[in-house]
């Protein structure tokens, strides 16, 4: 399983550690990861997925899960994600019809 968030697509990051000398060691930033469950209220259904913490966040920010999605792009999506977000754009669809 890699190190990446389903909803952002963050990946680990690779840099250096520098101490007073100087000196540089290799390291690596790796994203904050959670498992959560989160929940769709559109198509009453949980989704258990590994997020960062700022994904987290910002699903918070657009006003839950169904309003995130249908804000960002599929391609930074995860698998599970962007089937749960095409479902998310049919029940719209079949809402507004």
């Amino acid at each position: 399983m890699t190190r990446r968030c389903e909803l952002t697509g963050k990946l680990p990051m690779a840099g250096q550690l520098r101490s007073h000398a100087e000196n540089k060691t290799k390291r690596t930033f790796r994203p904050n990861l959670v498992n959560v469950t989160l929940l769709s209220e559109a198509l009453d259904r949980s989704v258990k997925v590994r997020v960062s913490a700022h994904g987290l966040r910002s699903v918070e920010h657009n006003g839950g899960l169904d309003a995130y999605l249908l804000k960002v792009s599929a391609e930074q999506l995860s698998p599970q994600l962007q089937k749960l977000k095409r479902d998310l754009v049919k029940s719209k669809a079949a809402s507004a019809a």
